[in-house]
């Protein structure tokens, strides 16, 4: 095994894949592994007595955060990392409850671009966010993670349906509400307050709303007859924020750094905690009135030294599809962090970027690789052009190769994750961004 396989590394990812079933849930762990390194919490809410050498972290709607490190003296530029928390799924509707030949099932809708197939037959958990009244009339806002398996949608028998290999639509209105127990009375409210009981010691409340939706509850494992793969849901993006997050923990304080984490960008990221939305811009204004020039012309001056490094996963050449990839452009797992590519902006990434991505890839010694669709295909996008777009920071879009993404059960490179690492390590520590 190289030694860019790091075995502690890869287990605190495991864990956080783990602890993360929702961006709710992943936005409290980076926010607990932050104020374990001394990061400040600050309300968005409240003034903001920022000083020259800390360390602080801000989140919004606690699906999204934004960490920064402030350099001694005057901020004058920052290097950037970008992430999202979001991941395609299946979200509860408000009035989930329903029944059919004896089974209470729950009414889902889809969250982003899901791959609906591997969804049968696997043992499914629920978690979210839950608003609960008190007897007193107090609105309370509760994280549920009911990590155990309670539900399951079952595959239609192939004897019903002999076509099915051929390729058969799935509609996710008539043929994909998970089934909870046999029943035709009980209702989802009342089985929430039960959980919110269990895990939380709740009584007496009233569910409000919530937003809830169903994962995989199979845990992370490293893959392989020499552990070559991490396979796992929501790598996409998970895995971005956990290598950004280590980067930052991991650098040396001495420069003006920042991570943010988007919500939503599996929807189009149109939110006011979406990389479309102003969170972001929110933050730098507030920086440079603090420790900045303080001006509109600082701020641009500020925004225009600094550099975005828009993270998000790459599709890796698929052994069995690998007419898919265009052939000079196909990354491989563990072949190192790709620099994505498109002509049309679906990327941010320009030369300018890409050229200084591959000289910290070089500083950093570790491989750097290339992605662009195949001209004849449609491409993805990431947080990238819209923070591009929203902010005017130049910007990179880079990421880790993988295979299977939206899809419940993604896998990726156990090295890749340290190469990574190692680079955007190398980034924030670097004096000079041109």
């Amino acid at each position: 095994m190289s030694e860019a396989f790091n075995a502690e590394r890869l287990t605190r990812l495991c864990d956080f894949l783990r602890q993360s079933p929702t961006p709710w849930h992943a936005t409290r762990c980076m926010s607990q592994r932050l104020e374990q390194a001394g990061f400040q919490r600050l309300d968005e809410m409240a003034s903001w007595q920022l000083e020259s050498g800390k360390r602080y972290y801000v989140t919004r709607n606690d699906s999204s955060v934004i960490a920064f490190q402030l350099p001694d003296g005057q901020l004058t530029s920052l290097r950037m990392l970008g992430a999202h928390t979001d991941s395609p799924g299946l979200h509860l509707k408000p009035n989930a409850t329903q029944y059919a030949a004896g089974w209470m099932q729950l009414g889902v809708q889809v969250y982003g671009g899901v791959l609906l197939s591997p969804w049968f037959d696997r043992d499914l958990g629920l978690a979210g966010r839950v608003h609960v009244r008190h007897a007193d009339g107090r609105l309370e806002s509760v994280l549920l993670n009911v990590d155990r398996p309670i539900a399951m949608i079952p595959s239609l028998a192939i004897h019903m349906d002999r076509e099915v290999n051929a390729g058969r639509v799935i509609n996710p209105q008539t043929q994909m509400s998970p089934v909870l127990m046999q029943s035709d009375t009980s209702q989802l409210n009342d089985l929430i307050g039960q959980w919110l009981e269990e895990q939380h010691g709740l009584r007496a409340v009233e569910v409000v709303d919530f937003e809830l939706g169903f994962y995989d509850v199979q845990p992370p494992s490293l893959v392989g007859l020499r552990q070559e793969l991490v396979a796992s849901a929501r790598l996409d993006n998970l895995l971005s924020c956990f290598v950004g997050l280590e980067a930052l923990l991991e650098s040396d304080a001495s420069q003006g750094a920042l991570l943010v984490a988007n919500d939503h960008e599996e929807v189009g990221s149109a939110s006011a905690c979406g990389a479309q939305g102003p969170f972001l811009g929110d933050v730098l204004k507030r920086l440079n009135a603090q420790v900045g020039g303080g001006s509109e012309e600082s701020l641009i001056q500020l925004i225009q030294s600094s550099l975005m490094i828009s993270c998000d996963n790459a599709h890796a050449l698929h052994p069995n599809f690998q007419d898919k990839h265009d052939e000079r452009h196909g990354p491989a797992i563990n072949g190192g962090p790709v620099i994505k590519v498109n002509a049309s902006q679906r990327y941010a990434t320009n030369s300018v970027t890409g050229a200084l991505f591959r000289d910290v890839c070089r500083e950093a010694g570790v491989p750097v690789q290339t992605f662009v669709t195949r001209a004849d295909m449609g491409c993805g996008s990431t947080i990238g052009p819209i923070t591009a777009t929203e902010v005017g920071v130049p910007t990179i879009d880079v990421g880790l190769p993988q295979w299977a993404m939206h899809s419940i059960r993604e896998t990726a490179g156990t090295k890749d994750v340290d190469y990574l690492t190692q680079a955007l390590t190398v980034f924030l520590n670097r004096r000079t961004l041109r």
